[in-house]
């Protein structure tokens, strides 16, 4: 089951460019043939409608979503200060407004008073740009809230800026957009950001896939091209293409001295464009392919075997996570590793699951949900909270575990991140997993991306992550049944109490849980100490392979988790 919550603003913006020529010219002394003479240098250019039509759009997308309330005032006010972090000659004040005292009124005895003292006159607040002690813009600050106003003053503002500094002008105009946003984000969290085009549109092609291929990795072997991967998300993997077989042709011409880079070209085209492959096994004859081209995401799941165990590593969650972990599991449950012990008929059980976690920095909220769902029965897999209404959700799963009950441990460490975090919590606080390793990152923020005119993107922390048993992700991390990072003594001591029956992790686990938003800091690193934050080791697959090879080391771990019927959510 799939879950989705998608936010985001989508507005369309047009640059305007301007085309320069010169005339050529030559000697005056003879005639001679006219030859052109090298253009000048570009002068960088700031386009001030794309940067208010961005503004504009940012403005109204942070508004309404930041976890605390703040005005457009605040956001430009923040911002503005970006000029002075690219060059320091510049400075922003906010005068605030004052009372001007009204003209003496002079009473000349023997006349009449005409009125009475008029009442003090307020000066209006005022936003102004200076360079050095010059001042180079100086504006009556807008209403708080109006968007279009703010982002009116900042445009100009950044205009006669430019025009004065060369520093901003050597920085270029998206600096100055991605000055702006990095000082207001500096005043919210730490992981609300701005990426201008560029970086936006590799992050777009990491969350979601760039053109249209096939999903295959290619490598050279002499002179022939050998398929070195093959995607679980492209249609290569869906008509059984395999590792190791050579690509002779692509669309009829042949790959042979070709370089895999060069080959690896002729794969992508056009979503949904047709393309034609010849595959030789190694001693067979060539097998023509005939493939539609797609989007393919970066694959983010990579199976081993470790003896009678499936070890699943997952370096993000992209939007095909999920269907990548459920096609291995659908092999792990159908096909047992060769090691496993026989399973009684029908049940289709594997010897354990080793979600492996660690370095994993998180991505998409809604595919870690749906991994949850294929391993649990049902539950709620976490709880967003926010200002937002939008934001408020309660992720609950249900559909069945697809494992039938297989041992699953989840591996951690101190880079396990935010949706990363979302699946562990959840595994564990339904005692369905073991999570192993050490405190994670504890980011229990979620962001919503905002599209901007200019193809540059918002994130922007709108809620809390709150786990299954009611407890805070940030700040807090995940904390693991078996700890990794207190030493190899530490760690025996643990495994042997729990094939005793016991957990001597049992306490740090419990307290964690108990914890409730908002957590002081001094109690937040009280907690985390009982399992510092540490790179994940081979300690961390070992202590794995023993506790899924002990059921009652297992059982007893899973059990140091409160029951769920005695930690409400809220």
């Amino acid at each position: 089951m799939a879950l989705c919550l998608t936010v985001c603003i989508m507005v369309l913006g047009v640059q305007n460019s301007a085309v320069e020529a010169q005339t050529p010219t030559g000697p005056a002394s003879a005639p001679a043939t006219p030859t052109a003479a090298p253009p000048p240098p570009t002068s960088p250019v700031f386009s001030a409608p794309i940067t208010r039509d961005v503004l504009v759009a940012a403005l109204g997308f942070l508004e309404p979503r930041t976890l605390e309330a703040h005005s457009a005032r605040d956001f430009c006010v923040w911002g503005l200060d970006g000029l002075t972090a690219i060059d320091p000659t510049l400075s922003v004040t906010v005068t605030p407004s004052a009372a001007t005292p009204a003209s003496a009124v002079v009473h000349t005895p023997g006349t009449a008073v005409a009125a009475e003292k008029p009442a003090d006159a307020p000066s209006p607040a005022t936003l102004s740009v200076l360079q050095g002690q010059t001042v180079l813009f100086s504006r009556v600050l807008p209403s708080a809230d109006s968007h279009t106003a703010w982002a009116d003053l900042v445009t100009a503002a950044m205009q006669a800026a430019w025009q004065h500094s060369s520093t901003l002008r050597d920085a270029g105009s998206d600096a100055l957009l991605q000055g702006f946003f990095d000082e207001l984000f500096n005043h919210l969290d730490p992981y609300s950001r701005y990426l201008g085009p560029s970086p936006a549109t590799s992050d777009r092609t990491r969350r979601t896939g760039s053109t249209g291929t096939v999903g295959l990795s290619l490598g050279q072997s002499g002179r022939n091209i050998v398929i070195t991967a093959v995607n679980a998300n492209g249609p290569a993997w869906e008509a059984g293409i395999d590792t190791g077989e050579h690509l002779v042709s692509v669309n009829g011409r042949s790959t042979h001295g070709q370089d895999a880079a060069t080959v690896q070209e002729w794969l992508e085209g056009d979503e949904h464009s047709a393309v034609t492959l010849g595959i030789a096994a190694k001693g067979h004859r060539p097998t023509t392919f005939k493939l539609q081209r797609v989007q393919v995401p970066p694959e983010t799941v990579f199976a081993s075997t470790d003896g009678p165990f499936t070890v699943l590593r997952v370096t993000s969650f992209s939007t095909q996570t999920a269907e990548e972990i459920s096609q291995y599991i659908d092999q792990v449950v159908d096909e047992p590793t060769p090691d496993a012990p026989a399973s009684p008929p029908g049940k289709g059980k594997a010897a354990g699951i080793i979600l492996d976690l660690r370095g994993d920095r998180g991505g998409v909220l809604q595919q870690a949900v749906t991994t949850a769902a294929l391993l649990l029965d049902h539950g709620v897999a976490v709880t967003t909270q926010g200002r937002n209404p939008l934001a408020n959700h309660i992720w609950a799963v249900q559909g069945g575990d697809m494992t039938n009950g297989t041992p699953v441990v989840v591996l951690v460490d101190g880079r396990t991140a935010s949706a990363a975090e979302i699946l562990a919590s959840a595994l564990a606080d339904h005692r369905r997993a073991v999570v192993i390793g050490s405190e994670t990152l504890g980011k229990g923020l979620v962001q919503v991306i905002g599209q901007m005119p200019n193809g540059g993107e918002l994130f922007v922390t709108w809620s809390r992550n709150q786990a299954p048993l009611g407890w805070p992700i940030q700040g807090l991390g995940v904390m693991p049944q078996i700890c990794t990072s207190l030493g190899a003594d530490t760690l025996q001591a643990q495994l042997s109490a729990l094939k005793a029956g016991s957990s001597l992790q049992g306490e740090a686990v419990q307290t964690a849980r108990a914890a409730r938003y908002p957590v002081p800091v001094a109690k937040i690193l009280e907690i985390r100490k009982h399992c510092p934050a540490a790179i994940g080791s081979d300690a961390d697959m070992d202590a794995a392979k023993a506790l899924l090879s002990s059921p009652a080391a297992y059982k007893a771990a899973l059990e140091s988790v409160p029951d769920e019927n005695s930690a409400p959510l809220h």
